[in-house]
């Protein structure tokens, strides 16, 4: 059964008016009311005249890019801006403006409803850079007809795809090249264990010491409120306070090695002699911490042209759902202490 804007006021009880109203964002409809008409549109299917992709329909050539989460990251992310970069060049050259959806207003109590936004502005496709504590609206936007890529989230949609590096080998990559340069008690530093990411390479990181028959110590095992440095520093600070540190430290983000650095340095803890880090990224400043900052490196301008190759052959029909892992690469510099013995 086809449906039309009055069969899902029907549905819903409402009238075609408000349906209209929802679906072009305005916000003088109730969340009860919202919600209950987003929830029927997603499960008859029903796709508002203006997102519907017919032969003789117009592009926008708008893409919509979503900082996804209500502990959101945002243009100031060092990882985050250099994929989207290389998003932006790619998709410039395919003929396409990004549009951005902001969620600051929505996390005041408001619905945050990038369906709905997405069909007011017509987008022919989104780009979503994984956050923390992922709002309702993420799901309904992946399960819609609209095309959409993630970026380090997965998606399932039929219409959606995603792409991230390999977080199980990341990690694995810094448990070997600990163990090859002798070191046995291993410590980690994640970001809120709400975030898929840092708990993913918790995971990989686990198995990877548990596979070399060494033991997981709890007590070093930390987890702070995000990937920035002040979550870095105040996990490293608490460990510090325990009174025992093992001799080498992953960490989920190269932010959150940077700011365990700085809380050694004032405890008068030296790295790498006494505690060794490798982190994860390599952004920029890793080159330029002292010491030069270890780092396990995503390929973040792979990440951003394939997002947006793998969004444009959405958006035409030229493929089908896709997801894709990119291999990461061991950085070696000088906070992890020597290289690895020949």
């Amino acid at each position: 059964m086809t449906y039309n804007i009055k069969d899902i006021a029907k549905i819903a009880g409402v009238s075609v008016s408000t349906v209209s109203k929802i679906i072009n964002n305005y916000t003088d409809i109730s969340a009860s009311t919202r919600n209950k008409v987003l929830q029927i549109i997603k499960e008859t299917g029903y796709t508002p005249p203006i997102s519907s992709k017919t032969p003789s329909s117009k592009s926008s050539y708008l893409i919509g890019v979503i900082f996804a989460g209500m502990l959101n990251i945002d243009l100031t992310h060092p990882f985050f801006i250099e994929v989207l970069n290389a998003f932006k060049k790619q998709m410039g050259l395919l003929g396409y403006d990004l549009i951005f959806f902001s969620n600051e207003k929505f996390q005041n109590g408001g619905v945050n409803d990038y369906l709905a936004r997405c069909w007011h502005y017509n987008v022919d496709g989104c780009v979503l850079l994984s956050g923390q504590e992922l709002e309702t609206s993420i799901s309904n936007l992946d399960q819609s007809s609209i095309p959409c890529i993630g970026v380090d989230m997965k998606l399932s949609g039929s219409s959606s795809g995603y792409i991230m590096s390999d977080n199980f080998k990341l990690s694995a990559k810094a448990v070997e090249h600990f163990y090859l340069l002798g070191y046995r008690d291993l410590g980690y530093l994640g970001s809120t264990q709400e975030s898929e990411i840092s708990n993913m390479r918790e995971s990989g990181y686990r198995k990877a010491i548990e596979d070399l028959g060494m033991s997981v110590h709890e007590n070093w095992f930390l987890n702070g409120d995000n990937f920035y440095e002040s979550s870095g520093y105040e996990a490293m600070t608490r460990m510090i306070a325990t009174g025992s540190l093992p001799r080498a430290i992953f960490a989920a983000s190269d932010q959150i090695a940077i700011g365990a650095m700085r809380a050694l340095k004032e405890a008068n803890i030296s790295v790498p002699d006494t505690v060794a880090i490798i982190g994860c990224d390599d952004i920029e400043a890793c080159k330029y911490t002292t010491p030069s900052l270890s780092t396990i490196r995503q390929n973040k301008n792979k990440l951003g042209r394939l997002a947006a190759l793998m969004l444009y052959d959405l958006i035409n029909n030229q493929s089908s759902t896709s997801s894709f892992i990119v291999e990461p690469e061991l950085i070696i510099r000088e906070s992890c202490g020597a290289s690895e013995p020949s």
